[in-house]
């Protein structure tokens, strides 16, 4: 990377505009909300963030970041998206949360600042959204302790991705604002491994997200072929 920041300013506007929406459960963060708790099971169930020091990477409104405070890790939220920090900072401060602290700054950035500070590093629905995703892999793992966790989730760049992330959340089902995703954004997970590789990390495992619009029900599974999430270690 070079000095500039590695963020797409239309993807940061795109947020902001939406940042009051992040706490409705109606509104268009509604499937953030319904996937958070199969999330945090997970991330808790592979690296126990209780005691722990967290980091998570493009917080926006702080929905992970808040349940994992209430869980009993301490957390950093960072994210470049200004209105949705103060978001989750009004947040934080209405519901009570203790043990949780949010920044605006670049996860390259803070990298240089804080390598290899934190126990476990979570990075969710962002690589999507940034010009280069490899360089946020790689200031996630300089950001992490020796036998410490990164946790990563994004979306295949396959054409049920299309048919099931574009169309048919955003178009058909209107469960998304129209133009939240880029299909040439979308990151396959030979990619994302290959970015995990390549910052030293290895790959423990891999578990994909269902979603049934009938029933409004999430699960997780062996289909990566949409929604899927990585767990890796740093080495010790």
């Amino acid at each position: 990377m070079n000095n500039q920041v590695n963020a797409d300013p239309a993807e940061l506007a795109k947020f902001s505009d939406l940042a009051h929406r992040w706490w409705d459960r109606q509104s268009e963060f509604r499937p953030l909300h319904e996937i958070n708790p199969l999330r945090l099971e997970w991330i808790d169930g592979l690296a126990p963030i209780n005691g722990r020091r967290v980091l998570d990477v493009g917080c926006g409104g702080g929905i992970l970041s808040d349940s994992m405070a209430r869980k009993g890790a301490d957390v950093l939220g960072i994210d470049l998206a200004e209105k949705a920090l103060k978001v989750a900072q009004l947040h934080a401060l209405e519901a009570g949360t203790t043990g949780i602290r949010y920044r605006s700054v670049s996860v390259e950035q803070l990298a240089i600042e804080q390598g290899a500070s934190f126990d476990v590093v979570t990075c969710m629905e962002m690589l999507e959204h940034v010009p280069d995703p490899a360089s946020v892999v790689e200031a996630c793992a300089k950001l992490a302790r020796p036998g410490a966790w990164i946790f990563f989730s994004t979306i295949h760049r396959s054409p049920k991705a299309f048919l099931f992330a574009i169309l048919g959340a955003e178009y058909v089902l209107r469960m998304l604002p129209r133009g939240t995703h880029e299909y040439q954004k979308f990151i396959r997970p030979s990619e994302l491994a290959d970015y995990c590789r390549a910052a030293g990390l290895e790959i423990v495992s891999m578990r994909g997200l269902q979603y049934n619009p009938l029933t409004r029900r999430y699960w997780l599974s062996d289909d990566t072929s949409v929604n899927y999430m990585f767990a890796t270690r740093k080495p010790a």
